[in-house]
């Protein structure tokens, strides 16, 4: 199943001590690449907040942003840090003294400092347990928008594999036609060149024409490799990775089809596929 890289979630759990509220966000990268920005409360749960996610995600640059909102009718378990608020308002007084017209200090943002706040060590247990269960409700719920948007782009590469199969078919059905075609090519300059050659050279300029434009074995790799990503799509595990180095795969076949195309036919083949390859190879991108 596909899952998209770029997703979002908010998840809001309410304490005896506050709401806490975990907004994530997701887009792709080539590896777990997770980014924290928490209260200074919550600093030593980021390990486990970390091995939590590792459990829910394998790629993607993640942005988990937690908020806390003390609820200032409870006291229980809360106390100011007096050496941190003491050093504050020195730090303020001091600024004052150097300034003119300085706005006063705002409370809230004074609370929202680091350190500012003491949880007491027999409460924060709970509360930190209480932000790891958030955080891990956030992560499901980015999992399954990411599936959502994984669902949205399977049908756009199953489009292109169809017609990557069908250039495929087209270009094979040809082949004779495009043999006879190169054939005649080299007889035609022979002649316009007036060169006599006897039947066994002819032959064998012929034969070695037909090596390097023998396109036979490029169309049965594309056809391999399209029958790979079709069995990648179908596998419950991330598949970004196995799809990106298909592409690749699909895309030097496509290239070495072009560089034997003697005829148009099979160079206006190259193109489009290459076109479509492309267009896959953007939406892989963002696959986990």
């Amino acid at each position: 199943m596909l899952k998209s890289m770029t997703a979002f979630s908010r998840e809001d759990i309410e304490t005896e001590q506050g709401v806490l509220t975990w907004e994530i966000r997701s887009v792709n990268h080539r590896y777990l690449e997770p980014a924290f920005r928490i209260p200074e409360l919550f600093r030593e749960a980021e390990p486990s907040l970390r091995d939590v996610l590792r459990r829910h995600l394998a790629r993607g640059k993640v942005d988990c942003s937690l908020k806390w909102q003390p609820d200032t009718n409870q006291t229980t378990g809360l106390k100011i840090n007096p050496t941190v608020l003491s050093n504050l308002h020195q730090a303020t007084s001091t600024i004052r003294a150097g300034f003119d017209n300085t706005a006063p200090v705002n409370v809230m943002e004074v609370l929202a400092w680091p350190g500012i706040i003491e949880q007491e060590s027999a409460d924060s247990k709970p509360l930190l347990a209480a932000a790891i269960s958030c955080f891990d409700k956030a992560l499901i719920k980015l999992g399954q928008n990411r599936t959502r948007e994984g669902k949205q782009l399977e049908p756009l590469l199953e489009e292109r594999l169809e017609k990557i199969s069908s250039i495929v078919a087209q270009v094979r059905q040809k082949l004779p036609e495009i043999l006879e075609l190169q054939s005649n090519t080299i007889k035609t300059r022979f002649e316009e060149a007036r060169v006599e050659l006897d039947n066994q050279r002819l032959e064998q300029e012929l034969v070695l024409l037909a090596q390097k434009s023998d396109v036979a074995e490029e169309l049965d790799r594309l056809d391999a490799h399209v029958i790979e990503v079709r069995s990648t799509l179908k596998k419950d595990e991330p598949v970004g990775r196995r799809l990106d180095f298909l592409m690749q795969e699909l895309n030097r076949e496509a290239n070495t089809l072009s560089s034997k195309a003697i005829v148009t036919d099979t160079t206006r083949a190259a193109v489009e596929l290459k076109v479509l390859i492309e267009q896959m190879r953007e939406q892989v991108q963002n696959i986990e």
